[in-house]
Protein backbone atom coordinates (compact mmCIF):
# COMPACT_ATOMS: atom_id res chain seq x y z
CA UNK A 1 0.00 0.00 0.00
CA UNK A 2 1.13 3.59 -0.54
CA UNK A 3 3.01 5.02 2.45
CA UNK A 4 1.16 8.33 2.54
CA UNK A 5 -2.25 6.67 3.01
CA UNK A 6 -3.56 6.22 6.54
CA UNK A 7 -3.60 2.75 7.99
CA UNK A 8 -6.17 1.43 8.48
CA UNK A 9 -7.70 3.13 5.46
CA UNK A 10 -11.34 2.22 6.03
CA UNK A 11 -12.01 4.62 8.95
CA UNK A 12 -10.55 7.49 6.91
CA UNK A 13 -12.63 6.72 3.81
CA UNK A 14 -16.04 6.10 5.40
CA UNK A 15 -16.58 9.69 6.46
CA UNK A 16 -17.12 10.96 2.91
CA UNK A 17 -20.20 8.86 2.05
CA UNK A 18 -21.63 9.55 5.50
CA UNK A 19 -21.20 13.31 5.03
CA UNK A 20 -22.63 13.14 1.51
CA UNK A 21 -25.66 11.18 2.69
CA UNK A 22 -26.40 13.98 5.16
CA UNK A 23 -25.84 16.77 2.63
CA UNK A 24 -27.54 15.20 -0.39
CA UNK A 25 -31.17 15.72 0.76
CA UNK A 26 -30.39 19.40 1.33
CA UNK A 27 -28.90 19.75 -2.16
CA UNK A 28 -31.79 17.83 -3.73
CA UNK A 29 -34.39 20.00 -2.03
CA UNK A 30 -32.38 23.10 -2.89
CA UNK A 31 -32.27 22.05 -6.54
CA UNK A 32 -36.03 21.45 -6.62
CA UNK A 33 -36.61 24.86 -5.05
CA UNK A 34 -34.20 26.49 -7.51
CA UNK A 35 -35.94 24.85 -10.49
CA UNK A 36 -39.28 26.10 -9.21
CA UNK A 37 -37.85 29.60 -9.09
CA UNK A 38 -36.79 29.42 -12.74
CA UNK A 39 -33.30 27.89 -12.85
CA UNK A 40 -32.77 25.52 -15.76
CA UNK A 41 -33.39 21.96 -14.50
CA UNK A 42 -30.17 20.56 -15.97
CA UNK A 43 -28.12 23.28 -14.31
CA UNK A 44 -29.75 22.98 -10.88
CA UNK A 45 -30.13 19.19 -10.87
CA UNK A 46 -26.70 18.57 -12.44
CA UNK A 47 -24.93 19.44 -9.18
CA UNK A 48 -27.23 17.11 -7.26
CA UNK A 49 -26.60 14.31 -9.76
CA UNK A 50 -22.85 14.81 -9.41
CA UNK A 51 -23.25 14.46 -5.62
CA UNK A 52 -25.22 11.23 -6.12
CA UNK A 53 -22.30 9.95 -8.25
CA UNK A 54 -19.74 11.01 -5.63
CA UNK A 55 -21.80 9.26 -2.96
CA UNK A 56 -21.94 6.02 -4.96
CA UNK A 57 -18.21 6.12 -5.69
CA UNK A 58 -17.28 6.82 -2.07
CA UNK A 59 -19.69 4.13 -0.83
CA UNK A 60 -17.98 1.64 -3.14
CA UNK A 61 -14.52 2.72 -1.89
CA UNK A 62 -15.70 2.37 1.71
CA UNK A 63 -17.05 -1.11 1.08
CA UNK A 64 -13.83 -2.19 -0.63
CA UNK A 65 -11.57 -0.87 2.14
CA UNK A 66 -13.81 -2.49 4.75
CA UNK A 67 -13.53 -5.84 3.00
CA UNK A 68 -9.75 -5.42 2.85
CA UNK A 69 -9.58 -4.98 6.62
CA UNK A 70 -12.29 -7.46 7.62
CA UNK A 71 -9.94 -10.38 8.23
CA UNK A 72 -7.84 -8.48 10.76
CA UNK A 73 -10.88 -7.22 12.66
CA UNK A 74 -12.30 -10.75 12.77
CA UNK A 75 -9.42 -11.55 15.15
CA UNK A 76 -11.02 -9.32 17.82
CA UNK A 77 -14.73 -9.11 16.93
CA UNK A 78 -17.26 -11.89 16.43
CA UNK A 79 -18.54 -12.47 12.92
CA UNK A 80 -22.19 -11.45 13.53
CA UNK A 81 -21.63 -7.70 14.11
CA UNK A 82 -19.15 -7.55 11.24
CA UNK A 83 -21.65 -9.28 8.96
CA UNK A 84 -24.41 -6.88 10.06
CA UNK A 85 -22.22 -3.88 9.19
CA UNK A 86 -21.22 -5.40 5.87
CA UNK A 87 -24.84 -6.11 4.93
CA UNK A 88 -25.83 -2.54 5.79
CA UNK A 89 -22.93 -1.20 3.71
CA UNK A 90 -23.87 -3.34 0.71
CA UNK A 91 -27.49 -2.21 0.93
CA UNK A 92 -26.30 1.40 1.13
CA UNK A 93 -24.16 0.96 -1.98
CA UNK A 94 -26.95 -0.66 -4.01
CA UNK A 95 -29.44 1.99 -2.90
CA UNK A 96 -26.98 4.74 -3.83
CA UNK A 97 -26.51 3.24 -7.31
CA UNK A 98 -30.27 3.01 -7.83
CA UNK A 99 -30.74 6.57 -6.63
CA UNK A 100 -27.94 7.69 -8.96
CA UNK A 101 -29.79 6.12 -11.89
CA UNK A 102 -33.00 7.92 -10.92
CA UNK A 103 -31.11 11.18 -10.40
CA UNK A 104 -29.54 10.84 -13.85
CA UNK A 105 -33.05 10.53 -15.32
CA UNK A 106 -33.76 13.82 -13.57
CA UNK A 107 -31.54 15.49 -16.15
CA UNK A 108 -34.16 14.64 -18.80
CA UNK A 109 -36.64 17.20 -20.01
CA UNK A 110 -40.37 17.05 -19.48
CA UNK A 111 -42.43 14.87 -17.21
CA UNK A 112 -39.85 12.08 -16.94
CA UNK A 113 -37.22 14.50 -15.67
CA UNK A 114 -39.68 16.14 -13.29
CA UNK A 115 -40.82 12.88 -11.75
CA UNK A 116 -37.23 11.57 -11.54
CA UNK A 117 -36.06 14.69 -9.70
CA UNK A 118 -38.79 14.31 -7.07
CA UNK A 119 -38.04 10.58 -6.81
CA UNK A 120 -34.32 11.40 -6.51
CA UNK A 121 -35.04 13.79 -3.65
CA UNK A 122 -37.07 11.07 -1.89
CA UNK A 123 -34.24 8.62 -2.62
CA UNK A 124 -31.76 10.97 -0.99
CA UNK A 125 -33.77 10.82 2.24
CA UNK A 126 -33.82 7.01 2.03
CA UNK A 127 -30.05 7.11 1.55
CA UNK A 128 -29.74 9.21 4.69
CA UNK A 129 -31.59 6.51 6.64
CA UNK A 130 -29.44 3.75 5.13
CA UNK A 131 -26.30 5.77 5.83
CA UNK A 132 -27.29 6.20 9.46
CA UNK A 133 -27.70 2.42 9.74
CA UNK A 134 -24.25 1.80 8.26
CA UNK A 135 -22.72 4.41 10.54
CA UNK A 136 -24.48 2.96 13.58
CA UNK A 137 -23.32 -0.60 12.92
CA UNK A 138 -19.79 0.64 12.19
CA UNK A 139 -19.77 2.66 15.40
CA UNK A 140 -20.89 -0.41 17.30
CA UNK A 141 -17.98 -2.38 15.85
CA UNK A 142 -15.52 0.20 17.13
CA UNK A 143 -17.05 1.37 20.41
CA UNK A 144 -19.05 -1.63 21.57
CA UNK A 145 -17.09 -4.57 20.19
CA UNK A 146 -13.58 -3.08 20.22
CA UNK A 147 -12.72 -3.40 16.52
CA UNK A 148 -10.09 -0.67 16.81
CA UNK A 149 -8.08 -2.90 19.13
CA UNK A 150 -7.05 -4.86 16.04
CA UNK A 151 -4.87 -1.85 15.20
CA UNK A 152 -3.74 -0.67 18.64
CA UNK A 153 -1.02 -1.76 21.01
CA UNK A 154 -2.58 -0.91 24.34
CA UNK A 155 -0.66 -1.87 27.42
CA UNK A 156 -2.80 -2.98 30.35
CA UNK A 157 -1.96 -3.45 33.99
CA UNK A 158 -1.87 -7.21 33.38
CA UNK A 159 0.75 -6.70 30.65
CA UNK A 160 2.83 -4.47 32.91
CA UNK A 161 2.86 -7.31 35.44
CA UNK A 162 4.45 -9.59 32.87
CA UNK A 163 1.59 -11.17 30.90
CA UNK A 164 1.29 -10.60 27.15
CA UNK A 165 -2.48 -11.05 26.99
CA UNK A 166 -4.50 -8.35 25.30
CA UNK A 167 -7.36 -6.62 27.16
CA UNK A 168 -9.95 -8.46 25.05
CA UNK A 169 -8.16 -11.81 24.94
CA UNK A 170 -11.24 -13.61 26.21
CA UNK A 171 -13.15 -12.37 23.15
CA UNK A 172 -10.72 -13.67 20.54
CA UNK A 173 -8.13 -10.88 20.52
CA UNK A 174 -4.70 -11.66 19.17
CA UNK A 175 -1.68 -11.46 21.40
CA UNK A 176 0.79 -8.59 21.05
CA UNK A 177 3.62 -10.83 19.82
CA UNK A 178 1.33 -12.41 17.19
CA UNK A 179 0.24 -8.98 16.00
CA UNK A 180 3.88 -7.86 15.64
CA UNK A 181 4.67 -10.98 13.60
CA UNK A 182 1.67 -10.29 11.34
CA UNK A 183 2.85 -6.70 10.85
CA UNK A 184 6.40 -7.90 10.05
CA UNK A 185 5.08 -10.30 7.42
CA UNK A 186 3.58 -7.44 5.40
Amino acid sequence: MLNFLPSPLHPAVVHLPMALSVLLPLFALGALWSIRRGTAPRKAWGITTALFAALSLSAWASLETGEDQEERVEDVVAEAPIHSHEEAAEAFLFLSLGALGVAALGLSRGRIGSVARVAGAVGSVALLGAGLRVGHTGGELVYRYGAASAYTNTVTNVERAGSVEQPNAGRGAVRDDERRRDDDDR
